[in-house]
């Protein structure tokens, strides 16, 4: 069987967990690996402050308590996301205004933003989607001009780029995920990347249930005490020595990925070609890392056939998103914006392949015999 996805593993993961057990002794958030952790993002990123989390569920729940959302604000999004993305916001009483997406990068659409401000629009939460950067010049550009914080969800996105920057520090805050299936993992993990000084501070307060015991911690304070909301938002020291090895070779394991993307693309071009199946787009401002390879089937049945046979072969794929305007929670927490174009049926399309690191050659040439097998005897009305 040929798995969807296998969580990285580079081989010295448990020998940093075994450190921190028995040599730093130090299991709490906070510690050594949490530190290594968030300096490696601040320099690789160039980005002034980042905060290991525990999920990147919880660093979009701080950037909405930073950014003070009440009821009533209003944060334009896209629906083909993760749940995450938005409900890091209907949390503080937010009311979520999706609009459309573009079928050839599934990102939010930049064109469809500006007609769904409003005046109670606090924020734009562009998803860098499969890693591959959003439209962030024009995005900024329509944040700048009405006032908009910009929350990246850059959950797929590390090691990608956009015109050179890091995907998560070109907007006012960037949040990832060290999710098993994300490029680099932690079992469950995120970061806050934060671009302005003045949330920094109260940042490290919400993330440590609301107290300034990160100022105790460096002797700026004689004790620490309740100032300000928050909750627990440290993760484990033995996830962040996990994490931490697997940054070390963050490079390696990006090589390899980009290698059976590429790998999957020349494989698969000749149904591009023939007019069968749609391939990723990559824009040329953006630097993918290679989270996921997807094709494009003709529409939802075909891509059921084709994951159905490709299971029968010992192959497993999966689809992604459902739209979450289509969701029941939709209803009273949102609105869609705009005709929905593209959200719904590219969504019905889009079929994801094994994608991991350590992924072989012959697996990937074996997926790709398969799919071009399959449509081989495919008939379109």
């Amino acid at each position: 069987m040929i798995p969807f996805n296998k969580p990285p593993v580079t081989g010295t993961e448990i020998k940093y967990i075994k450190r921190a057990i028995e040599i730093n002794q130090k299991l709490s958030g906070d510690g050594p690996y949490t530190r290594q952790c968030n300096e490696w993002f601040e320099l690789k990123f160039h980005t002034p402050k980042a905060l290991l989390t525990t999920s990147c569920t919880h660093a979009l729940e701080m950037a909405a308590i930073l950014i003070d959302i009440q009821p009533g604000d209003e944060i334009i999004a896209p629906s083909y996301t993760f749940v995450s993305t938005v409900n890091a916001f209907v949390l503080r009483g937010a009311k979520i205004v999706f609009v459309d997406i573009r079928p050839d990068t599934m990102n939010i659409d930049e064109k469809k933003i500006e007609a769904a401000i409003t005046d109670k629009t606090k924020a734009i939460v562009p998803v860098h989607y499969a890693g591959v950067a959003c439209e962030m010049d024009e995005i900024m550009d329509i944040a700048n001009r009405y006032n908009l914080y910009v929350i990246e969800d850059a959950a797929q996105g590390v090691m990608s780029t956009y015109k050179g920057k890091a995907l998560g520090t070109i907007g006012d805050f960037g949040c990832f995920s060290f999710h098993e299936t994300k490029n680099y993992s932690m079992g469950e993990g995120g970061a806050l990347l934060i671009q302005n000084e003045k949330f920094m501070e109260r940042a490290e307060i919400i993330r440590e249930k609301g107290t300034n015991r990160s100022k105790f911690i460096r002797g700026q304070v004689d004790k620490y005490t309740w100032v300000d909301i928050g909750s627990s938002y440290l993760p484990s020291e033995l996830n962040a020595a996990y994490l931490f090895a697997q940054l070390e070779d963050a490079d390696v394991i990006n090589q390899d990925r980009l290698k059976s993307w590429e790998l999957y693309y020349e494989r698969l071009k000749i149904l591009e070609f023939q007019g069968i199946i749609k391939l990723p787009v990559i824009p040329q401002e953006a630097v993918h890392n290679a989270h996921m390879f997807y094709i494009k089937c003709f529409n939802i049945e075909e891509r059921s056939a084709l994951i159905n046979y490709l299971k029968e072969n010992e192959v497993l794929t999966v689809f992604h998103y459902i739209p979450l305007h289509t969701a029941d929670a939709a209803v009273a927490n949102s609105i869609f914006y705009g005709e929905d174009n593209y959200t719904t049926s590219e969504s019905e399309r889009l079929l994801r392949l094994p994608m991991y690191y350590g992924l072989e050659e012959y697996e990937i040439n074996r997926v790709s015999e398969l799919i071009i097998k399959f449509y081989e005897s495919v008939k379109r009305k």
